[in-house]
Protein backbone atom coordinates (compact mmCIF):
# COMPACT_ATOMS: atom_id res chain seq x y z
CA UNK A 1 0.00 0.00 0.00
CA UNK A 2 1.76 3.29 -1.16
CA UNK A 3 0.89 7.06 -0.26
CA UNK A 4 2.30 10.07 -1.37
CA UNK A 5 5.41 9.87 -3.22
CA UNK A 6 7.69 11.26 -1.09
CA UNK A 7 7.26 13.29 3.06
CA UNK A 8 6.65 16.61 1.55
CA UNK A 9 4.56 18.21 -0.78
CA UNK A 10 3.57 21.56 -3.00
CA UNK A 11 0.13 22.57 -2.87
CA UNK A 12 -1.37 25.24 -4.83
CA UNK A 13 -4.41 27.05 -6.05
CA UNK A 14 -4.96 29.24 -8.91
CA UNK A 15 -7.00 30.98 -11.33
CA UNK A 16 -5.74 32.02 -14.41
CA UNK A 17 -7.49 35.13 -16.05
CA UNK A 18 -9.44 34.23 -19.60
CA UNK A 19 -7.10 35.74 -21.96
CA UNK A 20 -4.17 33.80 -20.57
CA UNK A 21 -5.42 30.51 -20.60
CA UNK A 22 -3.94 29.10 -23.80
CA UNK A 23 -0.65 30.24 -22.87
CA UNK A 24 -0.99 28.97 -19.23
CA UNK A 25 -2.07 25.35 -20.59
CA UNK A 26 1.03 24.77 -22.84
CA UNK A 27 3.74 26.65 -20.56
CA UNK A 28 2.42 24.66 -17.76
CA UNK A 29 2.21 21.06 -19.44
CA UNK A 30 5.19 21.49 -21.75
CA UNK A 31 7.67 23.54 -19.38
CA UNK A 32 6.97 24.50 -16.18
CA UNK A 33 5.87 20.48 -14.90
CA UNK A 34 8.67 18.66 -16.72
CA UNK A 35 10.92 22.03 -15.24
CA UNK A 36 9.79 21.08 -11.56
CA UNK A 37 10.70 17.18 -12.07
CA UNK A 38 14.26 18.75 -13.16
CA UNK A 39 14.95 19.63 -9.35
CA UNK A 40 16.60 16.60 -7.49
CA UNK A 41 14.19 15.04 -4.76
CA UNK A 42 10.89 15.87 -7.00
CA UNK A 43 9.30 13.08 -7.70
CA UNK A 44 5.82 13.89 -9.32
CA UNK A 45 3.79 16.68 -10.56
CA UNK A 46 -0.10 17.07 -10.95
CA UNK A 47 -2.50 19.55 -12.20
CA UNK A 48 -6.34 19.21 -11.46
CA UNK A 49 -9.19 21.35 -13.14
CA UNK A 50 -12.40 22.31 -10.13
CA UNK A 51 -15.63 20.55 -10.81
CA UNK A 52 -16.60 21.85 -7.73
CA UNK A 53 -15.21 24.93 -5.24
CA UNK A 54 -12.35 27.71 -6.04
CA UNK A 55 -9.78 28.75 -7.13
CA UNK A 56 -10.40 26.80 -10.86
CA UNK A 57 -7.03 25.02 -10.72
CA UNK A 58 -5.15 22.94 -8.24
CA UNK A 59 -1.45 21.62 -8.66
CA UNK A 60 0.57 18.88 -6.64
CA UNK A 61 4.22 18.71 -6.41
CA UNK A 62 5.66 15.82 -4.18
CA UNK A 63 8.86 15.45 -3.29
CA UNK A 64 11.39 13.21 -1.39
CA UNK A 65 11.84 15.71 1.77
CA UNK A 66 10.53 19.13 3.02
CA UNK A 67 14.30 19.94 2.57
CA UNK A 68 13.77 20.11 -1.18
CA UNK A 69 11.54 22.92 -0.51
CA UNK A 70 14.12 24.98 1.18
CA UNK A 71 17.48 23.78 -0.54
CA UNK A 72 19.39 25.81 -2.88
CA UNK A 73 18.51 23.92 -6.11
CA UNK A 74 14.86 24.87 -6.05
CA UNK A 75 15.31 28.24 -4.89
CA UNK A 76 17.39 29.14 -7.46
CA UNK A 77 14.92 27.85 -10.38
CA UNK A 78 12.49 30.15 -8.43
CA UNK A 79 14.64 33.11 -8.24
CA UNK A 80 15.59 32.62 -12.40
CA UNK A 81 12.17 31.99 -13.90
CA UNK A 82 12.81 31.74 -17.74
CA UNK A 83 10.65 33.84 -19.84
CA UNK A 84 8.21 31.72 -20.56
CA UNK A 85 7.41 31.51 -17.41
CA UNK A 86 7.62 35.14 -16.71
CA UNK A 87 5.30 35.78 -19.44
CA UNK A 88 2.68 33.26 -17.81
CA UNK A 89 2.90 34.13 -13.99
CA UNK A 90 0.88 38.01 -14.68
CA UNK A 91 -2.03 35.79 -15.74
CA UNK A 92 -2.21 33.98 -12.22
CA UNK A 93 -4.80 35.30 -9.66
CA UNK A 94 -5.71 34.28 -6.03
CA UNK A 95 -3.29 32.38 -5.59
CA UNK A 96 -2.94 29.70 -2.25
CA UNK A 97 0.85 27.91 -1.80
CA UNK A 98 1.83 25.65 0.88
CA UNK A 99 5.15 23.68 1.27
CA UNK A 100 4.06 20.64 3.68
CA UNK A 101 5.36 18.21 5.65
CA UNK A 102 3.01 15.10 5.21
CA UNK A 103 1.50 14.22 8.40
CA UNK A 104 -0.65 11.04 7.43
CA UNK A 105 -0.27 9.76 3.71
CA UNK A 106 -2.87 6.06 2.96
CA UNK A 107 -2.95 5.26 -0.55
CA UNK A 108 -3.87 2.22 -2.96
CA UNK A 109 -3.32 4.07 -6.16
CA UNK A 110 -3.76 7.70 -7.92
CA UNK A 111 -6.95 9.16 -8.50
CA UNK A 112 -8.98 10.89 -11.05
CA UNK A 113 -10.33 13.07 -9.02
CA UNK A 114 -9.28 14.91 -5.88
CA UNK A 115 -11.02 16.78 -3.18
CA UNK A 116 -8.71 19.40 -0.90
CA UNK A 117 -9.60 21.63 2.00
CA UNK A 118 -7.38 23.87 3.77
CA UNK A 119 -7.96 24.94 6.98
CA UNK A 120 -5.96 27.10 9.74
CA UNK A 121 -5.59 25.67 13.81
CA UNK A 122 -6.90 28.31 16.43
CA UNK A 123 -3.81 29.55 18.31
CA UNK A 124 -3.09 26.12 20.54
CA UNK A 125 -5.12 24.14 18.75
CA UNK A 126 -2.37 22.63 16.63
CA UNK A 127 -1.84 19.10 18.21
CA UNK A 128 -5.94 18.58 18.66
CA UNK A 129 -6.19 19.45 14.77
CA UNK A 130 -3.32 16.45 14.02
CA UNK A 131 -4.70 14.36 16.31
CA UNK A 132 -8.37 14.46 14.55
CA UNK A 133 -6.55 13.80 11.70
CA UNK A 134 -4.27 11.37 12.51
CA UNK A 135 -7.68 9.65 13.04
CA UNK A 136 -10.14 10.33 10.78
CA UNK A 137 -7.87 9.70 7.65
CA UNK A 138 -7.87 5.80 8.16
CA UNK A 139 -11.02 5.54 8.26
CA UNK A 140 -11.70 7.79 4.93
CA UNK A 141 -9.32 5.76 3.30
CA UNK A 142 -11.71 2.57 3.82
CA UNK A 143 -14.83 4.57 2.21
CA UNK A 144 -15.95 3.56 -1.04
CA UNK A 145 -14.33 4.92 -3.86
CA UNK A 146 -11.38 6.34 -2.24
CA UNK A 147 -8.17 5.39 -2.97
CA UNK A 148 -6.10 7.78 -1.09
CA UNK A 149 -6.51 10.02 1.89
CA UNK A 150 -3.39 11.94 2.91
CA UNK A 151 -2.78 15.54 4.85
CA UNK A 152 0.25 18.06 5.10
CA UNK A 153 1.28 20.72 7.61
CA UNK A 154 2.68 24.09 5.91
CA UNK A 155 6.09 25.19 6.55
CA UNK A 156 5.60 28.96 7.19
CA UNK A 157 8.86 30.27 6.92
CA UNK A 158 9.51 28.30 3.71
CA UNK A 159 6.20 29.00 2.13
CA UNK A 160 6.37 32.66 2.83
CA UNK A 161 9.93 32.96 1.34
CA UNK A 162 9.64 35.54 -1.39
CA UNK A 163 11.08 34.81 -4.44
CA UNK A 164 11.09 36.36 -8.67
CA UNK A 165 8.34 33.86 -9.12
CA UNK A 166 6.45 34.69 -6.58
CA UNK A 167 6.95 38.62 -7.27
CA UNK A 168 5.87 38.11 -10.99
CA UNK A 169 2.43 37.04 -9.91
CA UNK A 170 2.23 40.24 -8.44
CA UNK A 171 -0.80 39.34 -6.27
CA UNK A 172 -0.33 38.34 -2.53
CA UNK A 173 0.08 34.54 -1.90
CA UNK A 174 -2.02 32.56 0.75
CA UNK A 175 -0.29 30.28 3.36
CA UNK A 176 -3.06 27.55 3.86
CA UNK A 177 -1.26 26.08 6.99
CA UNK A 178 -3.56 22.71 6.70
CA UNK A 179 -4.04 20.49 4.12
CA UNK A 180 -6.38 17.61 3.79
CA UNK A 181 -6.61 15.29 0.37
CA UNK A 182 -8.89 12.60 -0.77
CA UNK A 183 -8.28 10.75 -3.95
CA UNK A 184 -10.84 8.56 -5.31
CA UNK A 185 -12.52 7.80 -8.50
CA UNK A 186 -15.38 10.39 -8.44
CA UNK A 187 -16.38 13.11 -7.49
CA UNK A 188 -19.40 11.85 -5.49
CA UNK A 189 -17.04 9.59 -3.73
CA UNK A 190 -14.73 11.82 -2.40
CA UNK A 191 -17.17 14.44 -1.88
CA UNK A 192 -19.20 11.30 0.21
CA UNK A 193 -16.32 10.57 2.29
CA UNK A 194 -15.64 14.02 2.91
CA UNK A 195 -18.61 14.58 5.12
CA UNK A 196 -16.42 12.24 8.05
CA UNK A 197 -14.56 15.95 8.08
CA UNK A 198 -17.71 17.57 9.22
CA UNK A 199 -16.46 17.06 13.02
CA UNK A 200 -13.24 19.59 12.24
CA UNK A 201 -15.03 22.51 13.09
CA UNK A 202 -14.93 20.95 16.63
CA UNK A 203 -11.40 19.84 16.72
CA UNK A 204 -9.72 23.25 16.98
CA UNK A 205 -10.17 25.07 13.72
CA UNK A 206 -10.22 28.86 12.96
CA UNK A 207 -12.54 30.04 10.17
CA UNK A 208 -14.48 28.08 7.36
CA UNK A 209 -13.38 24.83 6.03
CA UNK A 210 -12.43 25.91 2.47
CA UNK A 211 -12.94 22.97 0.21
CA UNK A 212 -12.61 21.83 -3.39
CA UNK A 213 -13.45 19.21 -6.04
CA UNK A 214 -10.81 18.88 -8.62
CA UNK A 215 -10.80 16.47 -11.82
CA UNK A 216 -6.79 15.12 -12.88
CA UNK A 217 -5.90 16.70 -16.25
CA UNK A 218 -2.45 15.94 -16.40
CA UNK A 219 0.59 13.89 -14.25
CA UNK A 220 4.06 13.27 -15.07
CA UNK A 221 6.62 11.33 -12.30
CA UNK A 222 10.20 11.55 -12.52
CA UNK A 223 11.72 8.69 -14.26
CA UNK A 224 12.53 5.67 -12.33
CA UNK A 225 10.68 6.54 -9.26
CA UNK A 226 7.00 6.16 -9.98
CA UNK A 227 5.07 4.26 -12.40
Amino acid sequence: MTGLAGKAFVAIWHDVVPEGKAEFYAWHTRQHIPERLGVAGFLRGRRYLAERGAPEYFNLYEVETADVLTGAEYLGRLNNPTPWTQRTLPYFRNVSRSLCRVGASFGRSQGGVILTVRVEAAPGQEETLTRFLDEALPKLFDEPGIVGAHFGVADRSGSAIVTAERKARGDATLVPGWVVLLEGVSAAAVEEAARGLAALEDCGVQGPLEKGTYRLECALSRAGHIG
